[in-house]
């Protein structure tokens, strides 16, 4: 790099770090493609498999937000049960 793109990307480290980063993935060939089936990845764990594995439970037991509110706040304060004791 010559000093004329130096001074155009500046002297500041973060800009440097960015500048850095940018270039590199410029230059990648199969680094796009594999960054691509990460994020493809990522987007299938979060957002599918959300709906999967954390169903709005809440839903189930009340339809409006002061209900939904009762309902938790009923479950927080509710007691245990007595454990029996051990033979």
């Amino acid at each position: 790099m010559s000093e004329k793109e130096d001074e155009l990307r500046g002297n500041n480290w973060l800009q440097r770090v960015y500048y850095f980063y940018v270039d590199g993935f410029r230059a990648m060939t199969l680094g796009r493609t594999l960054w691509l089936i990460i994020a493809i990845k990522v987007i299938v764990f979060f957002v599918i498999l959300r709906f999967i594995f954390f169903p709005d439970f809440l839903a189930t037991k009340a339809s409006t937000d002061e209900q939904k509110a009762e309902y938790v706040r009923q479950q927080m304060v509710r007691p245990e049960p007595p454990v029996p004791p051990a033979p």
